[in-house]
């Protein structure tokens, strides 16, 4: 691919102008409609290219094939996904992206808001794209590397196959997905019309990285129903809803079990949403360990938690509602040895030293691949996501452009 001229780049660009934020209170399917703005983008650009099935069906998600060009007749139909929203975090909104050519190893200033720095020795991935253009937001929004840089990288995979029929490859399924970043992502995903046998996502970020194992995640969800009465005749009455949940939240250890004090495979309590009055209270944790044991252990202690609390409020009642969010999709991959296998050879023909790593998160391959498709995460180049100090770098995207395509090209060689 020495001599391909890359659209990943241009595309990308594009895409990050689009804004495409999702939101967590929203009901609907997709949660903003203007996740379609980007999806009618991509269908665009895809029927252009001359795939013609490309559609985008009523919630949002895009479908398309590339067809295959090979005679053999039992190559697996390959999936490459990635998603089209971006974090309720930070705005997405008027994203204005900034190349910074030829970086020369100093910090990055951006310029919309000086104070917005990102320093070398904050992201120490930055020490390895010395010479490299940088991608970033101009200070007051992210940037949307997460995931549009596996958009663009998807699409300008795609158009390289179908230009170069000397590459051999089965069948390839597109799928763009909405609502990921409010672990909704597959939530509407069609997996008789996707028709694939594995999959992979390219969201990930580190050069030469694949990542094979995700948390295992669930959501809590407490309501409080205090006692509530006028306070001028509350003595020995009121049992305020707000109070008992701020002795809940009180009960956290502060060293230990939440996201800022631990790191590699351990877990975490995160409450992320409070809201109520002196009547009722509503308090949202997310879950997160690597095992299930481990998941249970924790909804345990902070079910023992509130029960303690609940012990100094007799006029009061708590709810404790635990919902499934996704599992590590590890207990699912090491069925398939050769999903990961032949990604890593891809990676490795590349030119990459290739890198299995965990996830302290999770993608939509996590869903998926309990949905019967097999699918790990591909880096995407992103780094920083979810915050105004995001960056990518056109040389890492293109990269990941050559991995796409090897990856298509080992199935087809093994198969």
């Amino acid at each position: 691919m020495e001599n391909y001229h890359y659209t990943a780049v241009d595309r990308f660009l594009r895409y990050v102008q689009i804004d495409t934020q999702s939101d967590p209170q929203s009901a609907t399917n997709p949660s903003t409609e203007k996740q379609k703005d980007l999806s009618r983008v991509l269908v665009q650009e895809l029927l252009d290219m001359g795939i013609a099935d490309a559609e985008m069906d009523e919630w949002g998600y895009v479908y398309a094939t590339v067809p295959a060009n090979t005679d053999k007749p039992n190559v697996p139909t390959i999936c490459f996904c990635s998603h089209v929203d971006t974090s309720p975090d930070v705005t997405g909104a008027g994203v204005k992206p900034i190349i910074h050519e030829r970086w020369n190893g100093t910090d990055i200033s951006l310029p919309d808001d000086p104070s917005q720095q990102i320093r070398v020795a904050d992201h120490p991935d930055l020490s390895h794209q010395l010479g490299n253009d940088i991608i970033t937001a101009s200070g007051t929004t992210l940037l949307g590397a997460d995931n549009k840089a596996g958009l663009a990288e998807i699409m300008d995979a795609a158009q390289y196959l179908l230009t170069h029929p000397d590459v051999k490859h089965g069948r390839i399924r597109l799928l763009f997905t909405p609502d990921e970043e409010v672990g909704r992502g597959t939530e509407k995903v069609d997996m008789q019309k996707l028709g694939a046998d594995f999959g992979y996502t390219i969201d990930g970020e580190a050069l030469g990285t694949l990542e094979d194992e995700t948390f295992s995640a669930d959501a809590v969800k407490i309501t409080i129903q205090g006692v509530s009465t006028h306070p001028g005749f509350a003595k020995g009455k009121l049992e305020n809803a707000l109070k008992i949940a701020a002795d809940l939240l009180a009960t956290l250890p502060k060293n230990a079990l939440s996201p800022e004090t631990t790191e590699s495979k351990e877990g975490f309590v995160h409450p992320t949403r409070m809201e109520g009055n002196q009547d009722k209270a509503v308090l949202e944790f997310i879950i997160r360990d690597f095992t299930e044991t481990g998941l249970q252990e924790k909804e345990t202690y902070l079910q023992n938690q509130l029960n303690e609390v609940m012990t100094y409020y007799p006029g009061s009642s708590a709810q404790f509602v635990v919902k499934e969010q996704y599992r590590n999709m590890k207990d699912v991959l090491d069925q398939y040895p050769a999903v990961v296998e032949n990604a890593l050879e891809a990676i490795r023909r590349s030119g990459l030293s290739a890198q299995r790593r965990s996830i302290r998160g999770g993608t939509d391959g996590s869903r998926l691949s309990f949905m019967g498709l097999p699918c790990p995460n591909i880096f995407a180049g992103e780094h920083a996501f979810h915050s105004r100090q995001e960056w990518v770098s056109v040389q890492d995207m293109q990269k990941a452009v050559s991995v796409i395509v090897n990856v298509a090209q080992v199935w087809e060689e093994r198969s």
